[in-house]
């Protein structure tokens, strides 16, 4: 399996060949046949993917398109918003390399059919394995987790 990999425009650091044994690799560690396509683009695009594919008008940082059944040899595509994945590195303190990676796998857990908003932590206890493996910070359900813990009022808090 060789995945292909689309660049909008050029990731300083960003290896190709790298980045394709990271998805090969995290692939193997889901079990998840089949080819995969990475796109990194433009919040703009990942706008226009939303609301075309998901009827929601807003940008986001990865979107994952699973290939129907019935289409053999194709997992599916991951698209992922470089603007986004910059400014999360930058707030968190790691490379946008690692972002991509991150972002990469979230996706490749979602073409393998896990889903975080309703399968009461497996994906996520997955993820946090997988990242282990894979040398991987914070991913992207943990961030959530704790963006919403930590937005509660303090009162709210301080009752737990």
């Amino acid at each position: 399996m060789q995945p292909t990999i689309i660049l909008s425009r050029r990731v300083a650091g960003l290896n190709r060949r790298a980045l394709a044994d990271f998805i090969v690799r995290a692939c193997r560690f889901v079990r998840l046949r089949g080819t995969v396509t990475v796109m990194i683009t433009s919040s703009r695009e990942m706008r226009s993917l939303n609301l075309r594919f998901s009827g929601k008008s807003r940008t986001t940082d990865v979107l994952s398109f699973p290939a129907p059944a019935s289409v053999n040899g194709f997992a599916g595509d991951i698209a992922i918003s470089l603007e986004i994945a910059a400014r999360n590195a930058r707030g968190l303190g790691h490379s946008v390399v690692q972002e991509i990676r991150i972002l990469v796998l979230h996706g490749i857990l979602h073409l393998a059919g896990y889903d975080h908003e309703s399968d009461g932590g497996e994906m996520a206890n997955k993820e946090r394995r997988l990242r282990a493996k894979l040398a991987l910070p914070d991913g992207l359900i943990e961030r959530t987790s704790v963006q919403v813990k930590n937005s509660r009022p303090k009162a709210a808090r301080s009752r737990i």
